[in-house]
């Protein structure tokens, strides 16, 4: 399968957070089910910040921590169970296969993965890459769907016009 690349510039943290909100309503429209998230970029690039909207949208209401030191975060909704993972930490793919990520990849969980790249092989592939940065001092964001899921989802995205409001189109 080919990646269906979208890349767009994100204003302000105001655009990163609909960035989230509207990842989490495409998720909710492409149908429930295992899916995986890849969040890459620098530190200070906006990943948390992502993920947190994300989670927000969905129905999250308590805390929610980074997992910079736990690792994994776990948020139980209803139908639902996010897996908020952060691989910063980590050396390898000895040390994520001690994670037990693979027992959230069955029913309804979405695995929201941050520094995906230090988990070598031992991730689930991604349904959508999403990579942050800077480029001249402005946070970019570009999409990737890497399986016919991720596809989906970066459709919805491209139609959400209360995300498409807060950023510029860059491809």
């Amino acid at each position: 399968m080919t990646d269906l690349r979208s890349e767009f510039s994100l204003g302000d943290a105001a655009a990163t957070e609909a960035l989230g909100a509207a990842l989490a309503r495409a998720y909710l429209v492409t149908g429930r089910g295992a899916g995986v998230l890849y969040l890459h970029g620098e530190l200070g690039t906006g990943k948390t910040t992502c993920v947190r909207s994300l989670l927000r949208t969905l129905g999250v209401t308590g805390s929610i921590r980074s997992p910079t030191y736990t690792l994994v975060e776990v948020y139980e909704l209803p139908d639902l169970a996010c897996v908020h993972v952060d691989l910063y930490r980590l050396r390898g793919a000895v040390d994520v296969e001690e994670l037990g990520l693979r027992d959230y990849l069955t029913g309804n969980h979405l695995l929201l993965v941050e520094w995906p790249e230090r988990g070598a092989t031992a991730l689930p592939q991604a349904d959508l890459g999403i990579m942050l940065s800077y480029h001249e001092e402005v946070r970019r964001v570009l999409l990737c769907g890497r399986s016919e899921r991720g596809l989906k989802l970066l459709d919805a995205l491209e139609n959400d016009s209360r995300f498409i409001s807060y950023v510029s189109n860059i491809t």
